[in-house]
Order: structure tokens, then C-alpha cells, then sequence
């Protein structure tokens, strides 16, 4: 760990994560509720949520390429800088009382846009930065910089909602990028590209146009996974992982509001609950992969997330249900730094952005459909059908997890012969 933090590059990304994810989650959490508020439906988070995979479902397929091919750090940057500018007009609108739900929907979908090509940059700019026996300790640190800043996010968030307001809230969050911009810029000096194997004889490379170019890029990050069937399930699991975790906003406002009668502050305290089991679980993630391995990580979190998701609804006082969001979140967190460093040692750097564009596309893909299924049974049906319907998507992707040891084994046996 100490070798970790005495990296500079990777001191100040990891801080640069803390701080922005503390924004984040106040932002999310705030509109959440303030949509919640204005509209007392399910189905209005519903579109929210679908309305921040639109930019991906778009942007996905392509940016992977930009990722490999351009300066990670500088990326970063100007996403911050675009995401922050949009959330600033948004939060001017809201200190003058005219903020709509309309606004605050295409608000969310360009900053979605931003996240959606922030993340593969920073796992991959990680990648790049860290040495290749020390990937569990970096996602480790990755992790707990995110969840840190989602604990702080969701400790004060529903207790503050109320005194700063939708505007407050998402002036703090533009502050956060500001910060995180300067971090980034700190990071290094120069431009930084990753070198790519000489694959093509130059003249051929030479003879293609861009847009030849671009395609042949795709093409390899596709190819890439067809020869690889065990980063493909590994990529199944994470995309089934992705679209059941990002629909959890469909239905934790709801358990707040008519299960508990908690307000923002039973929200608070919910989201308050992940964070913490997020955040706690960097402490003693490193050891359970140690002792289980990355795959058998990953499909004993799966399980715990899908147990609990169909528990969760049907707790009998707030504190239970606090109790197994931060379970959630400490698998949430053991899962994560199994996915991102098994994903780390079987992808060559030059394939990062690619690779993980390609499991976020499809993550994201099924969050549009269960979004609005979700919330629709939710406000038809029951909240319990809502979290069984994510409870299940948990099963599947334990269902992946286990194929993909099983894939792994069977690879590792034909090299032995």
C-alpha cells in the first residue's frame, strides 16, 4: 500500500476521485429526491435513469478508440471541465427558483455523457500508472476514493438538502470539479500516449485514412474479446453488475419515502449505509482476493448483492435496512476491485478503453430496459417486485461469474497439455 501513495501521479488521481465522487453523490442523490418530490412517481426515476444511458448507448461504441489513442490525463481533464460548466447553469437556474425536471433530465444526460467516458479513462489512466504487481492495491485505493467520497456524499446529503436546497447542492458539486481539474493537471506534465505493438507494416498503416483506421481499431478491441472467452464472461458479469447497481436509484428513494416514512434523511441514511460498507471493505478487499482469487470474489459479492436485494423491501425498521445497504456496499466494494484488477491482468494496456467500452456499452444497455420495467413495477405492482427484479439481474451476473472461472480453468488446462 505505502508504495502505492508514494507514487505522486497516482496521489493526486486518487484524491482527484475523492473529491469529485463527493459532488457526485450529492448530486445524484439530490436530484433523485427533488424529482421524487415533484413528481411522486417511480416512474419518473425510471427516466432518469434511462436518460443517463442515452449518452452512452451513443458515445460507447466509439470513444474506446479515443481512450487508447489519446492522452488519458488530458481526457480527464476536459471531461471535468465540460461536466462542470453544465452543472454550474443548472445550479444558477435553481438558486432562482426556475430549475425544472426537464432541465434537471437533460442535465443528468450530459454529465452522464461525461461519466461514461470518464470511467474507462481513469481505470485505464491507472493502468497505465501502475505497476502491473500492484494492480489489487490500486483499484483497492481507486475504490476507497470513490466510496470516501459517496460515504461523505451520503452521509450529509439528505440532512443538507433541506437547508441548501437543489442549488446548494449542485454549486458544491461544480466546486468539486474545479478541484478535481487542478488534481488531474497535477498529475503529470506533457502529452502521454500508451505505445501500441507494431502489428502493421508502416506503409499499410500509412495508406489508411482515418476513418479505416478508426474501424480497424474496433474491430481489434472485438477481436480481442472473442479470442479471450474468459475476459468475455468476465465482461457479461460486469455488464449484468453495472445495470443492476446504476437501477438501485429506481427504487432506494421509495424505501425511504413510503416504506420507512423517512424523507431525505431516511435517504441519507440508506445511501450513508453503502458508502460505508463500500469504503470498509477496501480495508479487507485485498485479503479476500488473496485468499479466494478475483473470480471466486466476484461470485460470492454477486451472491451476497442478490440476497440482499430481495431482503432489503421487506425490512422492519430503517436501521435493518441501513444495515444491508452497507452488505450491499461492501460487496459492491470486494467486487469492485476484483473486476477492475482481474480486468487489469488479462488486458493488454493499448485494449483498456476498448475493452471496457465495449462491457459498459451493454451494462447500460440493459439499465435502459430495467429502468423502466423497475420502475414501472415499482409504482404498479409492489416495491418488493422492483428489488427482486434487480435481485435477479445480481443472480445472473453470479451465473457469469461462475461460468467465467469455469472458462478460466478450462484455458488454463489446455496451455498445461
Amino acid at each position: 500500500m505505502r508504495a502505492i501513495l508514494q507514487k505522486r501521479a497516482l496521489r493526486y488521481v486518487f484524491g482527484a476521485n475523492v473529491i469529485s465522487m463527493l459532488g457526485s453523490g450529492m448530486n445524484s442523490a439530490a436530484v433523485a429526491w427533488f424529482i421524487l418530490q415533484a413528481t411522486h412517481s417511480e416512474m419518473a426515476l425510471g427516466t432518469l435513469a434511462v436518460l443517463q444511458t442515452i449518452p452512452a448507448m451513443l458515445m460507447l461504441p466509439f470513444t474506446g478508440v479515443i481512450i487508447d489513442r489519446e492522452d488519458r490525463r488530458r481526457l480527464v481533464m476536459m471531461l471535468d471541465a465540460a461536466r462542470a460548466i453544465v452543472i454550474l447553469v443548472v445550479a444558477i437556474l435553481a438558486f432562482r427558483g426556475k430549475a425544472q425536471v426537464w432541465e434537471l433530465y437533460l442535465m443528468n444526460t450530459l454529465v452522464a455523457a461525461g461519466f461514461w467516458m470518464f470511467w474507462p479513462t481513469i481505470t485505464a489512466l491507472i493502468r497505465e500508472l501502475t505497476p502491473d504487481a500492484q494492480f489489487v492495491q490500486a483499484n483497492t485505493f481507486l475504490l476507497a476514493g470513490v466510496q470516501g467520497g459517496w460515504l461523505i456524499a451520503g452521509a450529509i446529503v439528505g440532512f443538507v438538502y433541506e437547508h441548501i436546497g437543489l442549488g446548494g447542492v449542485l454549486l458544491i458539486d461544480f466546486s468539486t470539479y474545479v478541484v478535481s481539474f487542478l488534481c488531474y493537471f497535477a498529475v503529470r506534465k506533457g502529452r502521454h500516449v500508451v505505445p501500441r505493438p507494431a502489428e502493421l507494416r508502416a506503409d499499410i498503416i500509412a495508406a489508411e485514412t482515418q476513418l479505416e483506421r478508426f474501424w480497424r481499431e474496433m474491430k481489434e478491441g472485438i477481436q480481442f474479446l472473442r479470442d479471450n472467452r474468459p475476459v468475455a464472461l468476465l465482461g457479461a458479469c460486469w455488464a449484468l453488475f453495472l445495470g443492476a447497481m446504476l437501477t438501485g436509484i429506481v427504487v432506494t428513494p421509495s424505501l425511504s419515502e413510503r416504506v420507512f416514512h423517512a424523507g431525505a434523511t431516511g435517504f441519507g441514511w440508506l445511501n450513508g449505509g453503502w458508502g460505508v460498507g463500500a469504503f470498509l471493505s477496501a480495508l479487507y478487499a485485498p485479503e479476500v482476493i488473496a485468499s479466494l482469487g478475483s473470480r471466486r470474489s466476484i461470485a460470492l459479492s454477486m451472491a451476497v448483492l442478490a440476497l440482499s436485494m430481495f431482503v432489503a423491501p421487506f425490512s422492519l425498521a430503517l436501521a435493518i435496512a441501513v444495515l444491508i445497504y452497507g452488505v450491499m456496499g461492501s460487496a459492491r466494494g470486494v467486487s469492485g476491485v476484483a473486476m477492475n484488477t482481474s480486468l487489469m491482468e488479462q488486458v493488454p494496456d493499448h485494449f483498456m478503453g476498448r475493452v471496457q467500452n465495449i462491457f459498459y456499452f451493454f451494462g447500460t444497455a440493459l439499465q435502459v430496459v430495467l429502468g423502466l420495467v423497475v420502475g414501472a413495477a415499482a409504482h404498479n405492482i409492489g416495491l418488493g417486485t422492483g428489488y427482486a427484479m434487480i435481485g435477479l439481474v445480481y443472480t445472473l451476473a453470479l451465473v457469469s461469474a461462475s461460468w467465467s472461472m469455469a472458462g478460466r480453468a478450462a484455458v488454463a488446462a489446455s496451455e498445461a497439455e
